[in-house]
Formats: structure tokens, sequence, C-alpha cells
């Protein structure tokens, strides 16, 4: 990906290849409670596979997708902060960056562990990286792999240890290099171009020095993945020619072409490399993150209806052929700019990519450019806090999409103009699994062993012998599992690599039926455990207010409807969107100030309003909350935890105020005391 060291190329590829190079490769290229063990029992139901082809699922909620965000090490980009700290302050910053990724609900990391041809890890082959000390073999005194990949497994994060294979430098002075580096002693291995030294990709022992250095992480550690980047022989500089001819008078004799035995080097690598991780570790993933384009269809009609940059041509890339050839476990192409850019169009190339990857068995994820929502600079469709959100709109268009990576962490945490905050708002609401990969057997399903309401929440126990475990949890008291209540997340509640997990969102008046799952490591999915259900415990208060209640009320716009075979009781309410407000109003007695968990019903349609604003009359004044009437219709929506004050009053509305098309939807809406 886009980092640092590309600058000044890294604005210019790619991160703001198309912005600040624009004009010259566009042109050229482009309360508390007592324990109620009597109401927990256990059903008559039993572990059944989860099917799930013929239920319902909502978009929003997908079950599976992979939500990652790059941190980097190179230059201090995101960790360690800077050179020189202690490690305890760097162990405490690397901690941040991953309860960040928890909280963002995220399920994995891609961790920059060999940023320059040196190491985040005690390495026979190559130095110390310098940026953790500041001095290139300095000792950092502690080992910071196995500390990360021990950290990331203990939240349940999948770490993926990413590398830069050929990049020695980012200046082009070897003896600026540590006197043993290998670049050092082996002069003839290197070259340097563009103000940098690069490994030569055209010399086979190089090819194997790179491969054994990475594969040393790879089979002393945990990682769950191999992650290359973008960069392979480097972005082009003007008026430099990159200086392998003698090395391609060696080594590329069957090759008439120069740019076609370069592909191969690199291909070398690629297929090589991919052999020899799953030949040692069969679970873990290869996956690589090029450049968005392959080629434009302008120099080939397999090509991207696009006209910046071509990777296959520039850099030797050759990406299609890795996904075509099953080289790879999954891609991550940067596609860095905006829905509707006229030289590379976000949604021209998310459906180009996922033709590639159809039918290969190839997983697609995108790497998306955070580092450009409302940064300085950028162009205005980046200042629009919606567009990063869009483009995962974009991304549900196609099933081959199983996720997106954010370059890069310090951008996630930035949050610039709420960008980020808005793609969690809209996709992230509800935990994923990660997508399985591979063809390895399910884990035999868990069984729960107790599963007692206490003062912090319902307390849960199982045993299984599995990697990790899903834990699902549904209203009342079903008598089977009902294989819908699996199809998306809506309701998982966590995933956990522990055996016991305290849900402490509950509503103390409500039953509650808790399934458990267990997970491989390539994250093969059991059959539900049987259900455990914990009955209702302490008098919570908890109300629903219907349509057809006498809460409710609404302005003559509002029509009434049974069109839908989702509403809740026998009709439901709707109007068309206005610049007016005119809410429809649920009123309720609430009987204390407190904390109150808020659920809407509506039936969904697709036609129905895409961003409905439901209005909460919370302490200190209305929040609004957003919902998609499009998908996850029929069933209680969670859309938060609000403070209420006591008494009775319209604590709910919907407001007909929206920019988006359709009808909104006025239905029920259910309170409840936390």
């Amino acid at each position: 990906m886009a980092d640092a060291l590309k600058l000044p190329f890294v604005t210019a590829l790619p991160r703001t290849v198309l912005a600040a190079l624009t004009a010259v490769l566009v042109a050229a290229l482009v309360s508390p409670l007592t324990p109620h063990p009597a109401a927990a029992s256990t059903h008559a139901a039993t572990a059944v596979p989860v099917s799930t082809a013929a239920c319902a699922v909502d978009p929003a909620t997908p079950k599976r997708q992979l939500r990652a965000m790059w941190i980097s090490s190179v230059a201090n980009i995101d960790w360690p902060s800077r050179t020189g700290l202690g490690v305890a302050a760097q162990q405490a910053e690397f901690r941040a960056w991953l309860d960040l990724a928890v909280a963002k609900r995220m399920n994995a990391v891609i961790v920059q562990v060999r940023p320059t041809a040196d190491a985040f890890w005690p390495s026979p082959h190559e130095p110390w990286s310098q940026w953790l000390t500041g001095t290139q073999g300095g000792n950092p005194g502690y080992d910071p792999l196995a500390f990360m990949v021990a950290e990331a497994h203990a939240r349940n994060l999948e770490f993926h240890a990413w590398f830069n294979p050929y990049r020695i430098a980012n200046h082009d002075d070897a003896s600026r290099l540590v006197a043993t580096h290998p670049a050092r002693r082996n002069p003839g291995w290197r070259f340097a171009y563009g103000g940098k030294l690069y490994y030569n990709p055209g010399i086979p022992e190089v090819r194997d020095f790179i491969q054994d250095a990475m594969m040393d992480a790879v089979t002393k550690y945990d990682v769950d993945g191999v992650h290359l980047d973008d960069y392979f022989y480097p972005y082009p500089v003007s008026g430099q020619s990159i200086p392998d001819s003698a090395t391609y008078a060696r080594y590329g004799g069957s090759f008439p072409d120069i740019a076609d035995w370069r592909r191969d080097n690199v291909n070398l690598l690629v297929r090589e490399l991919g052999q020899r991780i799953h030949a040692a570790k069969p679970h873990v993933s290869f996956g690589i993150s090029p450049f968005g384009i392959w080629r434009n269809a302008g120099t080939d009609p397999l090509g991207s209806r696009t006209s910046g940059l071509q990777s296959y041509d520039a850099i030797y890339a050759d990406s299609r052929q890795w996904v075509k050839q099953g080289w790879v476990d999954y891609l991550a192409p940067q596609i860095y700019w905006h829905l509707g850019f006229s030289t590379a169009a976000y949604e021209v190339l998310t459906a180009w990519w996922a033709d590639v990857v159809a039918g290969t068995g190839v997983q697609l994820v995108v790497g998306q450019a955070a580092y450009r929502a409302g940064a300085s600079g950028q162009e205005a469709a980046w200042q629009d806090p919606a567009e990063l959100s869009d483009h995962l709109y974009d991304n549900r268009k196609h099933p081959e999409i199983v996720g997106d990576v954010y370059f890069s962490a310090k951008d996630v945490k930035a949050d610039r103009i709420g960008a980020f905050t808005r793609v969690v708002n809209a996709h992230y609401t509800r935990p994923a699994l990660l997508p399985a990969r591979g063809q390895a057997a399910a884990p035999a399903a868990p069984a729960i062993t107790s599963a007692t309401r206490g003062t912090s929440g319902v307390q849960l126990a199982w045993t299984g012998s599995a990697t990790s475990y899903a834990v699902y949890r549904v209203g009342g008291a079903p008598s089977a599992a009902d294989p819908c209540f699996f199809a998306d997340a809506r309701n998982l509640l966590r995933m956990t690599r522990q055996k016991t997990f305290t849900d402490t969102t509950t509503a103390t008046g409500s039953a509650y039926t808790y399934y458990v799952t267990a997970l491989g490591r390539t994250h093969q999915e059991s059959a539900p455990s049987a259900g455990r259900t914990v009955g209702a415990g302490g008098g919570a208060f908890s109300v629903v207010i219907d349509n057809a209640d006498a809460g409710f009320a609404a302005g003559s716009s509002w029509g009434t409807s049974t069109y839908s075979a989702q509403p809740h009781g026998t009709d439901y309410r709707f109007a068309e969107p206005v610049a007016a407000s005119d809410p429809a109003w649920f009123r309720a007695t609430v009987p204390s100030a407190g904390s109150y968990r808020v659920e809407v019903w509506y039936p969904a349609n697709a036609g129905y309003n895409s961003a409905t604003p439901y209005i909460v009359a919370a302490s200190g004044g209305n929040r609004t909350v957003t919902v998609d009437q499009r998908t996850g219709g029929g069933a209680w929506r969670d859309i938060g935890t609000f403070s209420l004050d006591a008494g009775t009053y319209n604590v709910v509305g919907v407001s007909r105020w929206t920019s988006a098309t359709g009808y909104v939807i006025a239905d029920a809406v259910r309170v409840t005391k936390l």
C-alpha cells in the first residue's frame, strides 16, 4: 500500500496517483439482580447444521466479512509512533491499536514486520528494523512479533504479517546500511533507482533469500496470514531506467522482451512463496494488495474501463494471472479512488475485480483509502462524509467482495469528518465472522454447560475444542434452533477464543436463548450447540408501542398499509419523504431515569427509504439515528442505548425529513430498561 517511503511518489501512486501527478500520469498512463439458576433450561433443540439458503438475510449485517486495517511501521507511520520508545511504551501503543480495531468491530490487523529488508523479530537473515530503535540492527529488548501475535489473538483478531519483498532503503547510500546487512555484503544483489535501494528481482539467489527471510517469520510465529503490498519492481521515475540490463542478459535468455522477463521474476516469487507457505502451514493465508489497476481496456481488452497507471506494465505485477493461476488466497487491490472518478472509478474497478476472481476460489477484499477521507488537498468527493461508506454499499453488489482493509490505522483513528464512524454505523453494527478459506472440516459443535443470570448479565460457559467460538442470542424460548437464526449477524453477539462469556446487554424482564458454534483455524463453522434459555428475571421495564396503539400519533399525511407480510401487528404506517419533519410519534411512560435500549420494527422493501430518521427524545436533547428500511425488516432492530428521563412523553419519532427516496415507515418501537 501507499506508505511514506513512496514519497514523493506515494502521494502520486496508490495514495494520490491521480491527484498530485494526475496531469502527468493520466496523460501518459495515468441495578443488581439475584441469580436465577432455575430459570435456565436446555432446550430439546439438538445441534443441527447451519443451512441458511432459504433465509432472508440483511446485507447490513453480513455473517462473514473481513474487516481489517493496515498498521504501518515504515517511517513510523502508525507504530511505533517514533523510534527510541521503551518497551513498555511501544507495547502500550500497539495494544491501543488493537483495542481500536476491536472498538470498530474489525476482526483482523495487517502489520508491517519487514518494511525495508529488516525485521521486527530476531531474524537470522536480516537486521533489526531501524523503525524500532532508530538504529538499524539495534535490539529493542523484546520480540515484537511474538508480542504482537499474542496480543492480537488475545482479542481474537487475526494477525497478518506484512512484508515488503524488494525494498532495501528509502535512500541510495549502501554505506548507511548496517555493516552486516545482506545487501551490503552482496552488492551485486541490489540496485539504486529513484533515490532508493532495491533488491534485484531478476537474480535467483535474491529471490531465494527474500523467501527465506519471510519464511523464517512464518515458521517461527503463529501468524494467520502473509501479506505483500504493491511494491514489486519500483514505480517508474521520469527520466530513469531500471539498471538491470546485465541481469537480463545473464538470466533472461528465453524472454525476447525484458518486460515479460521482469513479470516472470515477480510471478516466480509469488508462486514459490505461496507454495512454501502452504507446505509449511496450510492454514496460513497468502494475500497481496496490488495497485488498483491491472491494465486499461484501451491497452488490453481484458483490462478495466480505466485510463490510469497500469501495474502490469509499470511495475511488472501481473495480478490477474496470480488470481487465475490460484497462486494467492486473496487479493486486496488498492482501489483508492472515489465513485465516479473519470480516470479510475471505484465502481468500475470493483466490478472488474469481482469478475476476475469469480469462480477461482480466490477471495477479494478491497483496499480502502481511509487516508483520503476529509484530508486536506483531496478531491471534493473525499470531503463528503458518505464517500467511504458508499464504497461499501457498492461492494454489496458483488458477492465476490468479502471485506475491506483500511489504510491506515492512524486514519481510522483520526476519523476526519466522521467518515469512519459513518462506515461503522452503516456497515459494522454487528460483529462478523471471517470468511472461511480452504476445505477443512468444521469442528464438532460445542455444548453450553451453564447459562446464569447474575448482577452483571447472563454468564455463559461451554465446552469444546476449537480455535474460537461464536455466541448467538435470540429472544424468547424457541423449541428448536431455526437455521435462520444464524443466517446473518443480527443474532451474533461475540466471537471469542475463551469458553466463557458474559452478556451484559440483556433486559432483565426478557427471556433469551443462547447458542454457541465452534470455528476452526480457517473459520469453518460447526453446527450450533443445543440452545440454553435464560428466563426473565428482575421485573425490569420493557414496553412495546405499535402503530395501532393509543401511544402512537401521526399526521394526515401518514397512510396505513397491509401490503407487506412483515408488519408488527396487522398493519403499519407510511409517508413520502419531505423537507419537513412531520414525525410519527411513539409515546410511552418511562418509569425512571436511566439507560434504555431502543429497538424498532418495520417491514422492509427495496422501494422503502434508505435513510429513515428515527428521533429518540434522550436526556439532554433529541438524538437521530438513520435506518435503511430497504433491508432488515420483520424483526426487532436495535438502534442504540440512550439515557431517558422519567415521565410520559413522545419517546421515539419517525421523521419524514430525509433526502433519500422511498416511503418512510412507522410500525412499532420497543423500549427496555437496562
